[in-house]
């Protein structure tokens, strides 16, 4: 199911944007509203996912970078919905709370109570109703270690070994790396923290991202930014430069005659990719003149010259 599609938004859509594409889809699909339709329950249930996904920053972050397969490789229907009160949202939107019968269906609580039963009774995981609930055994520690990868990984993706030290043991944990990948993005791998010292389920590994620098390239978004020193006299003149791609590819750029410092050219097309399926970005070439420290006496000369010619 892709999110965005879901509530008819796109991907760059904004909190308020996906937050009113979901008010007008949940006052169309509210079973105070479709009395008992098992396809309008079935529509809700899925708007409201994706607006539980959508709605919170680092879940919608996980899916944006993951897709919607990666992503829930990593996260429950449990997971989710933890810390997602459609109660509260519903009630901001003027509309009761609503769960499943017990034989099925919508039970509508018109402003009170809750969506206690209504992921659990529907197959979708979490929560329990009435007075009879156990305690729910504490979660293990989440965890947060930091990795580095390099540009290559960022076009290509990758898969990296890390080894973690956990309960007096090491553990070899691997990771996929997906294309892309910016600096400061945190991966998330489910269940790969610390173990539960109640017997719960173990908590999470976060593993934030750090670009390692480049010899060549410098990063910004999903721009490549190079510098290339060329003599005075090809600045005046114009000639031809070589730029080796980052995936090996040799383009061959002119550069027009009196181009001046930190002048641009672009090489479209040969950036980064922006996601996993995502387009590239550009390589830009920032052309800097040399200006010689020392000149020889038949140098000297020659700029005179040119001095002299208004040059």
């Amino acid at each position: 199911m892709d999110y965005y599609e879901t509530l008819g938004v796109g991907k760059g859509a904004s909190e308020s944007e996906i937050k009113k594409a979901y008010r007008k889809l949940a006052v169309k699909y509210h079973p105070d509203k479709t009395n008992g339709n098992k396809e309008a329950e079935e529509k809700f249930k899925k708007i409201s996912e994706a607006y539980a996904v959508l709605s919170d920053k680092e879940k919608r972050e996980q899916y944006d970078t993951y897709g919607s397969a990666g992503f829930h490789e990593r996260y429950s229907q449990e997971d989710i919905f933890r810390g997602f009160d459609l109660n509260d949202i519903l009630r901001q939107f003027g509309f009761g709370g609503a769960s499943f019968r017990p034989g099925g269906g919508f039970r509508t609580t018109q402003g009170a109570g809750g969506f206690e039963n209504f992921f659990t009774n529907a197959g979708m995981g979490g929560g329990c109703a009435g007075n009879g609930c156990r305690p729910q055994p504490m979660k293990g520690e989440d965890l947060t270690y930091e990795i580095s990868v390099s540009l290559d990984d960022v076009l290509h993706g990758a898969e990296k070994t890390i080894n973690l030290r956990q309960n007096g043991r090491d553990n070899n944990i691997s990771v996929k790396i997906p294309k892309g990948i910016e600096a400061g993005k945190r991966l998330r791998l489910t269940g790969k923290g610390s173990v539960s010292p109640t017997g719960g389920s173990a908590g999470d590994l976060y593993l934030k991202i750090n670009l390692a620098p480049h010899p060549v390239f410098t990063r910004d978004g999903e721009d490549l930014h190079m510098e290339k020193r060329i003599p005075f006299t090809e600045a005046c003149l114009g000639t031809t430069i070589e730029v080796e791609t980052l995936d090996g590819k040799t383009f061959k750029v002119k550069v027009p005659a009196g181009v001046q410092q930190e002048a641009k050219l672009r090489i479209k097309g040969h950036g980064l990719p922006s996601g996993p399926i995502g387009n590239r970005g550009d390589i830009y070439v920032k052309i800097a003149v040399q200006i010689p420290k020392k000149l020889s006496k038949e140098q000297k000369k020659a700029v005179k010259v040119l001095a002299e010619a208004g040059l």
